[in-house]
């Protein structure tokens, strides 16, 4: 009797995740899959708008020439979410600064959505 009751002791003790744990799991690492996997462009584009920024500040002169590169920039890389025209540009001493402000959504269900906005300025 005492082998009986200690086998129920251990029953009782076992852990683990039930099958709705796992479910529940499953879940979320898809949701986070799906939304990591449109957010990996997003943030790739950025990347590429401040490399091109700070090219165009570099070889321009004026704002028309700064504005032409960044053009010529984003038709190479593929920039869609910022055009020359949307830069905002300046002096600060005698350095070009080139500034860009923007956002980008992902649709997640219905009516959610997932809003990046995104700001950068040369140095």
């Amino acid at each position: 009797m005492l082998s009986s009751t200690h086998r129920c002791s251990r029953r009782s003790r076992q852990r683990g995740l039930s099958f709705i744990g796992v479910v529940f799991i499953g879940v979320l690492a898809v949701a986070a899959f799906a939304v990591g996997g449109q957010s990996i462009p997003i943030f790739l584009e950025y990347q590429a708008i401040s490399k091109a920024a700070k090219k165009a500040a570099n070889e321009g002169s004026t704002v028309a020439d700064i504005r032409a590169s960044f053009d010529r920039a984003a038709a190479i890389d593929n920039i869609s979410s910022v055009q020359g025209k949307d830069l905002e540009i300046g002096k600060r001493g005698d350095k070009v600064v080139v500034s860009f402000k923007y956002s980008r959504e992902i649709a997640l269900a219905g009516p959610a959505y997932l809003v990046y906005r995104f700001e950068g300025q040369t140095n």
